[in-house]
């Protein structure tokens, strides 16, 4: 890799991570090219140079910080072996992601989609890296429960995201009532975690019922 290659990734990643803490910390609203720049310590001409608009840097920044992050959980999320580890899992990455601002800029992004049209589907890419995950753990766990034959790992994953998506912007609002759902989502994974524990003959009663009730 040539000086110049280098230096110029390095550019580009300071801008993606300024425009990421500019969201975070100063809004939708404040975060400009000059804004950005001074964030990642640059001029803002390179803006720009590297990314042509704010907009497309934005949309850049929202998929690089979507990857940094996923990357981050991909390995204790491959540990997840049920469906009860899986929302527990969920609630501990809910409260680091919040500790770490990212839930305001999750917000931010959401926000700033409907002004500025290369956000919706850049947030939306964001939030697929998501999803393929959870349908990863969805698939491999639900496979050893009753229910394997009849979910749909890839649209529960999604239902999944969108209920964290909706807790994480609830909570700007009443944390005591985002606190209460993310309770009931936990109690909800200990039921269904006392279905996996059934023995081999309530299993197959189990999925004898819920065959029966899909064929209605």
């Amino acid at each position: 890799m040539s000086p110049e290659t280098a230096k110029s990734l390095e550019t580009k990643t300071k801008l993606l991570e300024g425009a990421l803490r500019t969201l975070t910390e100063q809004g939708i609203a404040k975060t400009s090219a000059r804004t950005v720049a001074a964030a990642a310590g640059v001029n803002q001409a390179l803006v720009f140079y590297h990314f042509g608009s704010v907009d497309e840097l934005l949309a850049a920044a929202c998929r690089y910080g979507a990857e940094q992050t996923v990357a981050r959980y991909r390995p204790r999320l491959a540990t997840v072996t049920s469906l009860s580890e899986l929302l527990t899992v969920g609630r501990e990455i809910h409260e680091q992601e919040r500790a770490g601002g990212h839930v305001a800029l999750l917000g931010q992004l959401l926000a700033g989609a409907q002004t500025h049209e290369n956000l919706g589907p850049a947030t939306a890419a964001g939030l697929d890296l998501w999803i393929v995950e959870i349908e990863n753990v969805l698939t491999r766990v639900l496979t050893a429960t009753p229910f394997g034959e009849f979910a749909d790992p890839a649209g529960l994953a999604r239902a999944v995201a969108a209920s964290f998506v909706g807790i994480e912007l609830y909570e700007g609002v009443d944390a005591v009532g985002a606190t209460a759902a993310l309770d009931a989502l936990e109690q909800l994974g200990f039921l269904l975690g006392a279905l996996e524990e059934l023995g081999p003959v309530a299993q197959r009663a189990v999925r004898h019922h819920l065959r029966r009730t899909s064929r209605r």
